[in-house]
């Protein structure tokens, strides 16, 4: 059997080839060809791959992060073949970092972020954890935290995706703090070293706040409180803490910050380039503690955004019940409502901080409500999530119904003669009327205006009293006659009546129908005697003739008090239905007054009640017989003594 030395050279040799090739089967055939024990072989790829990445470190001296990239997939793709341990990627990354610049390194990493779900494997999730938490706690202790912000939170952010949330090592479980963070800031005698050139020559001096170094000390003091929030349940401390506080919140109280004016529409246009560098500048993740520079920070929104929310912070952590905190740390009544006030006003300093200080507000509001549930997580030992069980069926419960085939609700639909479309609703509006001709045929559909109604206005024109001009008559417009013609053609019967005398105009031709359509309506007996009386002065002899035999012809006359009408009131439907309920009794007498025999009057009693036997009979009399109208019909109820009904007709 080869020695160890041996085996590690040939796999070595045979690692670089297949790399270059990214021949992943031809390296497995060539593992099987050794024939050598599995537990060996995984020791020895271990170890070839570990020098391999030295010569591939080694070839890679433009500092291409990709073919780095490209052999740790390598090695992944043989993890997955169980040719070499599970762990030995991120071991292999680990190497890498140690040997890379902090900038490569933050190149690299972008590769580690993005196989966040590879690392998730159950093959390698318990093989690798412990080492991608080893090399993400060697990269931030070389991070500068001040310098290398994005880097530092890009790697927490990765943790905290990798592990779940039960994971104990980022968890914090007792509530410690970071004690070693300690804010160190100079007395009045040492401060000669910075911003000794500022220049002052455009500054308005007027809203600028007072630094005397008393407010400086006491603002930086405060630090130490938010680092270690605990010394404030100390009696002493907390005098301390509860006076610098107050003396802060009141300078940022008479100091306030100004909303700043947009630019000029000339100043809106800048380069690209210099503006994402100045966003890239803005935050900074530690402050300079000069005394010269405390004016300038004050004066910045973001810092003292910064600064109010350390208050806020304190303040919930002071009131919020902590499983590990002692005994002794409780604030008394009269602390507890100075916390209250104090972040009450801290609040409204926020919502007065430009820009958009209200929705700053409200959304820290949101967050350290959020906060306290996580809070109370925490206090219970930080179960794990997990997703509720299901509620399986009880016993008792009773079965489902079996749904019913659409073949059988089609089926029964069709033999109430109706419609199922698969929806209740649709269903419902379809079957109001399944007959779509009748439903076209239906009253409902019929949008056309009668002629009284159409031409009112016209009528009242051709009255020579009304004294209108010919060109402002209705007959005289284009669009009335063109609608006039439509309806006349749809609604009266002298549209199609040949006429002797021909018609060149459409105002002639409308206003000659006009006149046989207002003859045609219901007319008083003054307007008869009106009409009788006048004489017409020219003319043709022969129609003015015409026109009064046709009028004498029309003429009923009842007695000498009653009204005469040129045409009698039709019985409506509405009149119909008030008769049947007042007659529905005594309709056969009625029926025997109009004439009907008996197989007429069996025909009606079909109908299931006496309100429908009545209902019926009426309406057939109306629309069958020529005398049928509501004088006629009055007349026969008076003599058959039904006062009642003829009440109805006369109102």
């Amino acid at each position: 059997m080869a020695s160890f030395e041996t085996l590690r050279h040939d796999y070595n040799n045979h690692l670089e080839k297949c790399f270059k090739l990214s021949d992943l089967s031809g390296f497995q055939k060539k593992c099987l060809e050794m024939n050598t024990n599995v537990s060996n072989r995984k020791s020895i790829v271990d170890q070839a791959l570990r020098d391999t990445l030295l010569t591939v470190l080694l070839d890679d001296s433009v500092g291409n992060v990709q073919h780095l990239e490209s052999y740790i997939t390598f090695c992944i793709e043989l993890c997955r073949k169980d040719l070499t341990t599970a762990s030995m990627p991120v071991i292999l990354l680990g190497d890498i970092f140690d040997c890379m610049t902090l900038d490569r390194c933050e190149k690299l990493f972008t590769f580690v972020e993005n196989n966040v779900v590879v690392w998730k494997e159950e093959i390698f999730f318990s093989a690798c954890k412990n080492n991608l938490l080893r090399m993400c706690n060697d990269l931030l202790r070389r991070l500068s935290r001040s310098q290398q912000t994005v880097f530092c939170g890009r790697i927490l952010l990765f943790l905290a995706k990798f592990f779940p949330f039960s994971e104990r090592s980022g968890l914090n479980i007792v509530s410690e703090f970071n004690l070693d963070n300690h804010t160190e800031f100079g007395n009045e005698k040492s401060e000669q070293e910075v911003l000794e050139q500022i220049v002052e020559d455009g500054d308005n001096t007027e809203n600028k706040i007072p630094i005397d170094y008393n407010l400086y000390r006491k603002f930086w003091a405060l630090q130490d409180f938010f680092r270690n929030p605990n010394q404030c349940y100390n009696k002493m401390h907390w005098k301390v803490f509860s006076a610098h506080t107050s003396h802060v919140l009141s300078a940022f109280t008479s100091f306030k910050l100004e909303e700043q004016r947009s630019l000029p529409t000339k100043c809106t246009k800048m380069d690209t380039s210099s503006e994402e560098n100045y966003k890239e500048t803005h935050y900074f993740a530690k402050y300079l503690t000069n005394q010269k520079l405390l004016e300038l920070q004050l004066s910045d929104s973001n810092f003292r955004r910064y600064v109010l929310l350390q208050f806020l912070i304190l303040f919930q952590y002071l009131n919020s019940a902590v499983k590990f905190k002692a005994e002794t740390h409780e604030l008394k009544p009269d602390q507890v409502e100075w916390v209250k006030t104090t972040t009450d006003q801290v609040y409204l300093l926020l919502s007065e901080t430009p820009p958009n200080g209200s929705d700053f507000a409200e959304t820290v509001k949101n967050i350290l409500k959020r906060e306290e549930h996580w809070n109370a997580w925490k206090n219970h030992g930080c179960p794990p999530f997990k997703r509720p069980a299901l509620e399986s069926n009880s016993e008792g419960e009773e079965p489902r119904k079996q749904k019913r085939r659409i073949g059988d609700v089609i089926r029964a639909a069709e033999d109430e003669k109706k419609y199922h479309l698969g929806n209740p609703e649709l269903t419902k509006l379809w079957n109001l009327c399944p007959n779509n001709l009748e439903a076209c045929k239906s009253m409902d559909r019929d949008f056309l205006p009668s002629l009284e109604t159409y031409f009112a206005e016209a009528i009242e024109q051709l009255d020579p009293a009304a004294m209108v001009d010919d060109e402002y008559k209705k007959v005289n417009d284009g669009n009335f006659g063109w609608r006039a013609l439509r309806l006349l053609a749809r609604r009266s019967p002298h549209f199609f009546v040949h006429g002797n005398n021909p018609i060149n105009k459409l105002p002639e031709y409308l206003e000659a129908m006009i006149k046989k359509i207002a003859k045609d309506r219901p007319q008083t007996q003054s307007d008869i005697k009106t009409e009788s009386e006048e004489i017409p002065t020219d003319g043709n002899e022969a129609e003015f003739n015409e026109d009064v035999l046709k009028q004498e012809t029309e003429q009923v006359e009842v007695d000498a008090s009653t009204t005469k009408f040129s045409k009698f009131n039709k019985v409506t439907a509405d009149i119909v239905a008030k008769l049947s309920d007042i007659l529905k009794g005594n309709w056969k007498d009625l029926a025997a007054k109009f004439g009907y025999h008996a197989n007429e009057i069996a025909f009606f009693q079909k109908k299931r009640t006496q309100y429908e036997q009545c209902k019926s009979m009426l309406e057939i009399w109306a629309e069958e017989d020529e005398d049928a109208s509501i004088e006629n019909l009055a007349y026969i109820l008076e003599g058959l003594g039904f006062t009642e009904a003829v009440a109805v007709l006369k109102s």
